[in-house]
């Protein structure tokens, strides 16, 4: 499935990076230093939980405002916005579909986000 993600999105003009980590931390410090626009992040991964992904991603300085669209089998969006997704697209969706999620998030100017500290 990742390689045809990767594929669909190169061919609409995106540079595409996986993070192959397994912990959260590790998971954040990739992405640090990929320095994307985007963050693709499904909600149920093998061993932790993309929603613990973006509440990391939210509380570092140099990440709180990367764009992160939030994708799962289950209607889970409400609880991914709550948690600071900037959208969240439902499993199956179709290529356009998830294409057009993309570029509405990237192309949407919002106000700067508070750091949330524990």
């Amino acid at each position: 499935m990742l390689s045809l993600l990767q594929t669909l999105l190169q061919m609409e003009g995106f540079t595409v990076s996986q993070v192959s980590a397994d912990e959260v931390e590790e998971i954040v410090s990739e992405i640090r230093q990929e320095e994307p626009e985007l963050a693709l992040i499904d909600v149920h991964l093998r061993q932790i939980s993309g929603l613990e992904i973006l509440k990391q991603i939210r509380q570092d300085a140099e990440l709180k405002d990367l764009f992160v669209l939030m994708s799962s089998g289950m209607d889970v969006g409400y609880k991914c916005m709550q948690a600071g997704a900037d959208g969240f697209i439902l499993k199956p969706y179709m290529p356009d579909d998830l294409i057009r999620k993309i570029q509405e998030i990237i192309n949407t100017t919002r106000p700067a986000r508070e750091v949330a500290s524990d």
